[in-house]
């Protein structure tokens, strides 16, 4: 299924922040799509933003900072692992608009040099002045946040509470909206893609993206998602959830159905923040052979999905395939030890 030119949908009604410096760039990537059978690859660069060391959390956060700033909060709490892009793109965001920033986070990944513990992610939370509240892994993080908020709440303090990974129907929304983006940028191009692939982690990206297909009238089952967080059929409920509520916030007589959510659980390895050795892989080739980075976490283990989707034939010769780059860079510095 390929991509058609739709009207751009209007996102002026709900409030937003902006935070990227505009649409970020798709490249094709001659030299890897070299050597896939004739398959060309292309990425959608979501690590271009100069915000916070850049990552596609920012285009959730531009709806969720907007919403916070339009309720007249002064302070964002938001959750998530020690090493979560979310977190640390939230206490760049909070940074940039005045808002204080507190960040809760487990150690759900069983890691415990001192490269994990300390560095990556981390370290930039402490530049940006967040207040980090570190919990065990079995903790229940949003429960902790909520009893923070109203904690603060009792002070005097107006506190907006993010979920994990900024996937909330209004975050989904930063996501629909890059959906408009890609149809648009496809058509200046003159290249229809044949798939999207995402990793998929707390399901807001391929949950927004799908709505924003829907919205415009368009196939959602496009979009391929790699399961990076927790098995396929727990991620396939969530992200379906996700997508129809965005899609009823652009449009209440809106639906998604079931058939439109393509989700790979083939990368998971032994669960969410554990490298594989097809991601150390994937990772090594994109960077020997364009120079590009991915992360650890979410990209390397959903680029391998989309290599090896290419060498089992599933692709033809020909076919433009378009991977979502979505940033997270400080994780290698976290995960030094597996290169």
């Amino acid at each position: 299924m390929t991509i058609e030119p739709s009207p751009k949908l209007d996102f002026s009604r709900f409030p937003r922040r902006v935070l990227l410096e505009g649409p970020t760039p798709i490249q094709h990537l001659p030299r890897l799509s070299a050597g896939l059978r004739g398959v060309n690859v292309f990425v959608k660069r979501d690590d271009l933003n100069g915000l916070g060391g850049g990552g596609n959390k920012l285009r959730k956060l531009e709806f969720l900072i907007g919403e916070a700033l339009a309720g007249g909060a002064d302070t964002i709490i938001t959750v998530g692992a020690r090493q979560s892009n979310h977190a640390r793109l939230t206490a760049a965001a909070a940074a940039r608009v005045g808002l204080k920033c507190e960040l809760v986070l487990t150690r759900a990944v069983p890691r415990f040099d001192a490269d994990y513990v300390d560095n990556g992610n981390i370290l930039l939370d402490g530049l940006f002045d967040a207040h980090v509240h570190d919990l065990p892994g079995s903790a229940n993080a949003l429960q902790f946040a909520e009893d923070r908020a109203v904690e603060l709440r009792t002070q005097g303090r107006n506190v907006y509470v993010c979920p994990l990974g900024g996937s909330s129907p209004v975050g989904c929304l930063g996501y629909a909206d890059c959906a408009v983006e890609i149809i648009a940028q496809s058509k200046a191009m003159g290249v229809s893609f044949d798939r999207i692939v995402v990793p998929n982690g707390s399901g807001g990206m391929q949950g927004g993206l799908v709505a924003g297909l829907v919205s415009s009238g368009l196939e959602p089952s496009l979009v391929a998602g790699f399961a990076v967080y927790g098995p396929a059929g727990q991620a396939r409920s969530i992200t379906l959830d996700k997508a129809n509520q965005t899609a009823q916030l652009i449009d209440p007589n809106l639906r998604v159905d079931s058939s439109a959510i393509s989700i790979d659980e083939s990368q998971l390895g032994q669960g969410y923040g554990i490298p594989t050795d097809a991601m150390r892989a994937a990772v090594r080739l994109l960077a020997s052979t364009e120079g590009l980075l991915i992360d650890p976490v979410y990209g390397g283990k959903a680029f391998a999905g989309l290599l090896e989707s290419v060498r089992s034939g599933n692709y033809r010769a020909g076919h433009n395939i378009l991977f979502v780059m979505t940033g997270g860079l400080p994780g290698l510095f976290a995960y030094r030890s597996e290169f």
